[in-house]
């Protein structure tokens, strides 16, 4: 196969995001957009002199790197459904309509999904389970759907960032080279004032002139009671998660565990729930039946089924930047300018383009982190920058973006799970927005900025 040059690169990468953002603005699913580009890359690819046995491999390697994510999301859509079942959102909800101020509930939201996220080192979970829960609080406070959804996303990206059982910051640290506690310990020069900035800001619009209907919020809190088992029994798959985090147990076994702990809870306040119902709860989700259309379209949530569209996203998505690496697209569009970086300031901004660039055209959060951290190494080296600079860089513009692109990984789950569109978040997921700016500012300045001679 003869390799694409530079312009060829080029512009077979525009042609494709005019494409994809073009399909996603016009309100397409991502799917389609997305089978479209690869479509063309294939037929781009044919013409090219590529064979069957190349084009093949490509999406093979792409799709590889999701399976365990993959698998994870099907375990979370088990696991909303029968924390719902269970009564462990609901009580979440009624808890923290008696706990939170409604005056200060988006800044509220912020901080405590950022207290949950660094504890337990998943933006996925906490999104799917405490998200959830104060997502229901703030419709039923009349809040903006996607205000709330940006404070629940700032803060859980932020706990994924900062926690040490973070998969992202520790493959962030790995392929930097750097110690994890000091890579963490640097991220702070980018992640607190991003962290202080956000919560100014979710204080000062989270005041809007809707008032809260108290009436509604009570009414709320009983049907909730009315229909669910509201206890202390709830507070126990919450513990159980955060117990799982602190002794280091991955994603997997913790998900299972919890689910059957969830099943358990299920069994005592159902005892004569069928083995066949359960298992329809958590292959289609669990189904509201209240008297409330409001709190049943809250709570109509997770299964098996209602992830098969994340999941499709993912693995089309993927598809294209397994097929975009393997014809060498990606980097031969990246090769002249890593060449002809030789600032500080220029480098930054360049690693963060690539990332975010990466987030656009391959939709994953990991690629996002792995492939500028290849890329970029040797010229961080050859500047005199640390490998903690390029570390933290790589988390600026490449893990944290993921959230805000529709087809990819994070961004597509976040919108699947909280039922608010990408585009809709995207403005008020602050945290996300801010770090690649404050990285870049860190950058030019020198503020922040790792030399090798400082360490």
């Amino acid at each position: 196969m003869k390799k694409f040059s530079l312009k060829e690169s080029v512009g077979i990468l525009l042609l494709l995001l005019i494409i994809l953002a073009g399909g996603v603005n016009q309100g397409l699913s991502p799917e389609t957009p997305v089978l479209t580009v690869i479509a063309i890359l294939i037929l781009i690819a044919k013409l090219h002199g590529a064979d069957w046995e190349k084009i093949h491999q490509g999406i093979k390697e792409g799709i590889s790197t999701a399976l365990i994510p993959i698998f994870i999301f099907i375990l979370i859509g088990i696991l909303i459904a029968v924390w719902i079942k269970a009564g462990i959102i609901p009580a979440l909800m009624v808890v923290g309509f008696k706990l939170i101020s409604v005056k200060f509930f988006v800044p509220s939201v912020f901080l405590v999904c950022a207290l949950v996220g660094a504890s337990i080192g998943s933006g996925f979970t906490t999104i799917s389970t405490i998200g959830i829960a104060l997502f229901g609080m703030g419709i039923t406070m009349n809040m903006n759907p996607a205000l709330v959804a940006g404070a629940i996303l700032s803060g859980a990206i932020f706990g994924d960032k900062t926690s040490p059982l973070s998969d992202s910051t520790n493959l962030a640290s790995a392929i930097s080279g750097t110690d994890l506690f000091a890579h963490i310990k640097n991220l702070m020069w980018t992640t607190i004032p991003a962290l202080l900035i956000s919560l100014v800001v979710f204080v000062f619009i989270g005041q809007g002139k809707t008032e809260p209907d108290f009436a509604k919020i009570d009414a709320t809190m009983k049907i909730l009671s009315q229909n669910f088992s509201i206890s202390w029994v709830a507070a126990i798959p919450v513990i159980l998660m955060f117990l799982c985090a602190w002794f280091k147990i991955p994603a997997i076994p913790t998900l299972f565990i919890n689910i059957a702990v969830s099943t358990g809870i299920i069994l005592v306040n159902d005892p004569h729930i069928s083995l066949k119902g359960l298992a329809a709860l958590m292959e289609t989700g669990y189904v509201a039946h209240t008297k409330n259309e409001a709190v049943n379209a809250l709570l109509t949530r997770g299964g098996i089924s209602n992830m098969m569209g994340t999941v499709s996203l993912i693995i089309t998505t993927l598809a294209l930047g397994g097929l975009l690496m393997e014809l060498g697209i990606i980097q031969t569009a990246m090769e002249p300018l890593i060449q002809r970086l030789n600032r500080p300031g220029k480098l930054v901004l360049s690693t963060i383009l690539a990332g975010i660039g990466i987030n656009l055209f391959v939709g994953e959060q990991y690629l996002s982190v792995i492939l500028p951290g290849r890329a970029f190494k040797d010229a961080f080296d050859r500047v005199g920058l640390a490998p903690l600079a390029l570390g933290r860089v790589l988390e600026d513009g490449g893990s944290v973006i993921n959230y805000l692109i529709p087809w990819g990984v994070a961004g597509s789950f976040a919108a699947s799970t909280l039922g608010v569109p990408v585009l809709e978040f995207l403005p008020f997921t602050l945290f996300a927005l801010l770090s690649p700016i404050l990285s870049v500012i860190s950058g030019y300045t020198g503020i922040g900025l790792k030399m090798k001679k400082e360490i």
